[in-house]
């Protein structure tokens, strides 16, 4: 039997000993942990690859450690506004939703626009619309709202000079199977006091998610703004694919270049043959990987690699 890999992240930073709280590194990495058993649980009893990274993101969506889901940060109008994409290598089929506010579960949202195949990327009130009629679990704005999220809001909006970038709490996983399908899913709350309608990477097929069985499966956190103008994970791929170059240093190189163009951030990545990883040009990344026969293994600072 072919063996099967998974790997996470909750969003890269400025976290590092000392500055992120024992409570904060504590927590963040138990929903790593528990993210990596949801997926691998799936994996490991011959599942596909799409299935685990949606397991995986939605458990990090229940998470409050990280920035999706519950937890979310909020907008300068003080709403949660929750995006998400989801990419099946196998097909290259997918789906993606930004602004939505009432799915507790953005992530299958975004796999139910892709499931049914008439659109990629549903927004605001009609992806709100799409998810009442597709059945999904709602949730009411005090579910995604948190007492620190709305403190950090207040501080940014008083010019209190809050550290926006501490984190970038996005999560993601990337997969593939017994059968060397990949695939990707990204969510994200957006940045704090974000405005305008603003959207970043993580919705958009081929900057902030992106998975392609020719080449690997990548799933992006960061300066969203940079990810975009970097297309950054069909980037990877078409590296991969048409260059031959080995995924994690694909990914070295784009986040290399992501850094020369004035962005923070990571990635994580995986090929049809299990080959992948990570890369981040930040103090941390909140991150993990598991792979069949093998034991978890999550880490939040860069010299923990």
């Amino acid at each position: 039997m072919s063996r099967w890999t998974l790997v996470i992240h909750g969003g890269s930073g400025s976290m590092t000993r000392g500055k992120l709280p024992e409570t904060e590194d504590a927590g963040g990495r138990a929903g790593l942990e528990a993210a990596l058993a949801a997926g691998a649980a799936l994996l490991d009893a011959g599942g596909s690859a799409l299935d685990a990274v949606e397991a995986a993101v939605k458990t990090l969506e229940d998470d409050p450690h990280f920035n999706a889901g519950r937890g979310a940060v909020f907008s300068w109008d003080g709403a949660n506004e929750l995006d998400a994409a989801i990419m099946d290598g196998t097909t290259r089929a997918a789906g993606a939703v930004s602004a939505v506010t009432a799915t507790r579960h953005p992530v299958s949202l975004a796999r139910k626009v892709m499931e049914d195949g008439r659109h990629v990327l549903l927004s605001g009130a009609g992806a709100d619309a799409f998810s009442r009629e597709a059945g999904l679990e709602q949730a009411r704005p005090d579910w995604f709202a948190l007492p620190e999220r709305r403190r950090q809001l207040d501080e940014i909006k008083a010019g209190g000079g809050f550290d926006s970038g501490m984190k970038y709490g996005t999560v993601g996983a990337v997969a593939v199977d017994i059968d060397g399908h990949v695939a990707a899913a990204t969510s994200t709350g957006g940045l704090t006091a974000k405005r305008w309608g603003r959207i970043g990477d993580s919705p958009l097929i081929g900057a902030g998610t992106y998975a392609d069985d020719r080449a690997c499966a990548t799933s992006c956190t960061g300066s969203g703004e940079i990810f975009i103008r970097a297309v950054a994970a069909h980037e990877i791929a078409a590296r991969v694919r048409l260059g031959g170059v080995e995924p994690i240093d694909a990914a070295a190189a784009v986040v290399i270049e992501i850094g020369e163009m004035g962005g923070k951030g990571g990635v994580i990545t995986v090929a049809p043959d299990g080959t992948g990883g990570w890369a981040f040009n930040t103090p941390g990344m909140y991150r993990g990987i598991q792979r069949s026969g093998d034991v978890p293994r999550v880490a939040i600072y860069a010299d923990e690699d």
